[in-house]
């Protein structure tokens, strides 16, 4: 269960992040088939989105110039 709980954790924690920037994703959650797997672990389930919200996302990132 505990992995469970960290994978629930993670998708919270990407959805406010990615609401910081204006993006939402209506169906950001937990793969389902994973879920009731065993290993090598629970999915996160990013979803579809518009076009928009596509290039919300990819300017939210940090680009070349950030030095990474």
């Amino acid at each position: 269960m505990h992995q469970l709980q960290e994978a629930e954790a993670a998708v919270a924690e990407l959805r406010c992040a990615l609401a910081r920037v204006g993006v939402t994703l209506p169906s950001l959650g937990l793969d389902p088939v994973t879920c009731a797997g065993r290993q090598p672990g629970v999915l996160v389930e990013l979803g579809r989105c518009t076009v928009e919200t596509a290039r919300r996302m990819a300017a939210a990132l940090p680009g070349e110039e950030s030095g990474r």
